[in-house]
């Protein structure tokens, strides 16, 4: 028999947590949540179906958050230890990943596209710890994140011509600020007698584009055979005939065969995580540092600063908001051993210190600015003949001074 359970979740800022009073309820319509056993997710159902969470997160079955606009807040969901087993065991069947003693965490793709990732005692103190951070395709092209405010009109064709010249282009961001969601619309902007590979952990990009193969990481098995890493698919990836090689996330060791094939005339993209676009590329100098195969920093800065053109940092502001911040061109110098890069595009905040007007607000974010000097030079360096981004960002610096 199927207990139901009328659930009314109160939720509490993090910060409030420990000494608020007064909570607060959540928006939308929870009135008919019940503990439906036939439901894929069970009582976080609900909490799934919400557009509006980006992310699930249980620290215990007594302690169960939710993210909205980056905001993390506190539910009063209660579950018991079986039914959090239950869910992961459930979970786990569609993510085909296996979770135990000798492998304590896991990541995996669930039908939806949302990403699972589960830690078990005695890696955790006590309880299971589950994340479920949710696939919401909210922007699947340049067009879409353009629309969505996530950038202006001068930033989307320059990014779009970049794409479609070939450049190699770094997509930075801290956790949660867009960058899978960047990458994939980027991948869109590929010619269409392109053949792309794409190389991940665990399958979060969904391209839409006709010639594409997708390839995913695997973890050994119980006798510790059978494992596939991020640097073997890059290498299997190059024998696929690529004319495009996406990787999902570079973290490790894996960055220098992705540097080595970029360097080798394959255009390719890539997501890391960094707080500027500057930190991306003075991280991408460490990375292969990892590989340990008798690699010196005094190698990689050049092999660098040869292989990215654009590194293109999102993030998310103080309202939830995520924007391109700001576009960055590899210029190919190298100053005291570090990659020199130079700013084309960055976003002018101080407009939106005077602006009272909702849409005017958003729309002071994502104004791009640069020197003259600089969007000329890089044309001509790359010949991706960019007329129609110098007269959009004449029109938007009129709009400005106007």
């Amino acid at each position: 028999m199927i207990q139901q359970q009328i659930l009314k979740p109160l939720l509490i800022p993090r910060m409030q947590i420990q000494a608020s009073t007064s909570p607060y309820e959540m928006s939308g319509d929870y009135e008919n949540i019940a503990t439906l056993d036939t439901a894929q997710y069970g009582k976080i159902q609900a909490l799934m179906d919400d557009s509006s969470i980006e992310e699930i997160w249980i620290n215990s079955p007594k302690r169960i958050f939710i993210a909205r606009a980056g905001i993390s807040q506190l539910t009063n969901l209660v579950l018991t230890d079986d039914e959090v087993k239950n869910l992961v065991e459930r979970l786990l069947m569609w993510g085909g990943r296996r979770l135990d003693l000798s492998h304590p965490f896991v990541d995996a793709r669930l039908p939806d596209g949302s990403r699972l990732h589960v830690s078990i005692p005695e890696v955790t103190a006590k309880h299971w710890a589950i994340n479920i951070r949710k696939h919401l395709l909210r922007g699947k092209s340049i067009e879409d994140l353009m629309q969505l405010g996530v950038m202006d009109e001068a930033i989307a064709l320059f990014l779009s011509k970049c794409v479609e010249n070939g450049l190699n282009i770094l997509v930075s961001g801290s956790t949660q600020a867009g960058k899978t969601t960047l990458l994939n619309a980027l991948i869109g902007k590929t010619p269409l007698n392109s053949r792309v590979i794409t190389v991940e952990e665990v399958f979060e990009l969904r391209p839409r584009i006709p010639d594409c193969v997708a390839l995913q990481t695997r973890p050994a098995n119980l006798q510790g055979e059978g494992e596939i890493p991020l640097r073997r698919l890059i290498k299997e990836a190059l024998r696929m005939r690529p004319s495009h090689l996406i990787v999902g996330e570079i973290r490790e060791a894996e960055s220098l065969d992705l540097l080595i094939a970029l360097n080798s005339g394959l255009p390719g993209m890539a997501t890391i995580h960094a707080n500027s676009g500057k930190d991306a590329i003075a991280k991408l100098q460490t990375l292969p540092l990892l590989a340990g195969e008798n690699i010196s920093h005094n190698f990689i800065a050049p092999v660098v600063a040869n292989a990215i053109d654009i590194v293109v940092h999102v993030g998310m502001d103080s309202s939830g908001y995520r924007r391109v911040s700001e576009v960055l061109y590899v210029s190919g110098r190298i100053e005291g051993e570090r990659v020199e890069c130079e700013e084309l595009f960055r976003i002018d905040q101080k407009l939106n210190e005077n602006s009272h007007d909702a849409s005017e607000r958003e729309k002071s974010h994502v104004t791009a600015v640069t020197d003259s000097k600089t969007l000329p030079n890089f044309n001509h360096r790359y010949s991706t003949g960019l007329g129609d981004i110098n007269r959009v960002f004449k029109n938007n610096r009129q709009e400005n001074n106007g």
